[in-house]
């Protein structure tokens, strides 16, 4: 059976498929942002009879080309994963055609170190397989704990604070996320604090959340969120961006220069924004964001 914790990467991954992409752009990794997702099968059972079935199986169309994406959430080492997991992988190119990568998704460093791998498959004296899975876990998911951060990319930070469920600072963790789903129309809020409510699972930051949910949720039906959701909407957009890229490298102490931060508290536009939003998480100097491109 699925899992809660299962079923909020599932509903993730499949209406953010972004999140990924942007999840691995802190490890250098260059996968291309999806333009269309759609979601397949789970079920990889073929005439054998024992039931097989990965978490979630996105087809993920991008200008480089379709790839497969399987989600998993593992919570411990486990011995019968590698097979598993191999078998996954191979079922679903041979079905599809289309080459697919494995992302397993851990709430503790020493889950992700285990899942990370290489995992091999045969003897000691020749290896027949290798399962290399992309992880995201507390290791290398940024822990977003900035409301304004957060609210610039409230899928990202749903995700960080699934992944810090075990961390100590997972308070302000929830605290930046929860701040930042006022900043949100209500329904787009009610759906992304279920999710990190669904991801959390049976830890105790679950009971946090509910805590903070509790006492917050009264706040998007009032007339104040109305307005501060509307003038945020109207006014505040790329103020917020620009404050959330100035934060984000003083946390890393990052040397901004006057001309630095003028170009970027002038910059009106939100996609130019989150672009050097992105790239301050991985900046060693403040003239890294702007790219030779912009």
């Amino acid at each position: 059976m699925v899992s809660s914790k299962h079923e909020a990467m599932h509903r993730l991954f499949r209406s953010h498929p972004e999140v990924f992409g942007r999840a691995f752009e802190t490890l250098g990794l260059p996968f291309p942002d999806p333009r269309e997702v759609a979601l397949l099968p789970n079920d990889l059972t073929e005439i054998d009879p024992i039931e097989r079935r990965v978490d979630t199986l996105l087809r993920l169309e991008t200008d480089e080309g379709p790839f497969l994406l399987l989600v998993e959430a593992q919570a411990r080492n486990d011995r019968r994963k590698p097979g598993s997991w191999a078998y996954y992988l191979s079922h679903v190119h041979a079905k599809y055609q289309l080459p697919p990568v494995l992302l397993v998704v851990c709430q503790d460093a020493a889950t992700a170190k285990w899942a990370e791998g290489p995992l091999s498959i045969g003897p000691r004296q020749w290896t027949s397989l290798v399962v290399r899975p992309l992880v995201l876990g507390p290791h290398n998911v940024p822990a977003v704990a900035d409301p304004c951060i957060a609210a610039c990319d409230i899928p990202l930070a749903t995700l960080s604070a699934i992944t810090h469920a075990n961390d100590a600072d997972i308070g302000a963790i929830l605290k930046a996320l929860a701040t930042a789903l006022q900043s949100v129309d209500e329904d787009d809020a009610l759906i992304f604090a279920e999710l990190t409510e669904l991801g959390l699972g049976n830890t105790p930051a679950a009971q946090t959340w509910r805590q903070l949910m509790t006492v917050d949720l009264s706040f998007f039906r009032s007339e104040t969120s109305q307005r501060l959701r509307a003038e945020g909407r109207d006014e505040g957009r790329a103020e917020g961006l620009a404050e959330a890229i100035l934060r984000s490298l003083a946390a890393r102490r990052i040397e901004v220069l006057p001309a630095d931060q003028n170009r970027i508290e002038s910059c009106s536009d939100p996609d130019l924004l989150r672009s050097w939003l992105d790239r301050s998480f991985t900046a060693t100097t403040a003239a890294d964001l702007f790219g030779v491109e912009d």
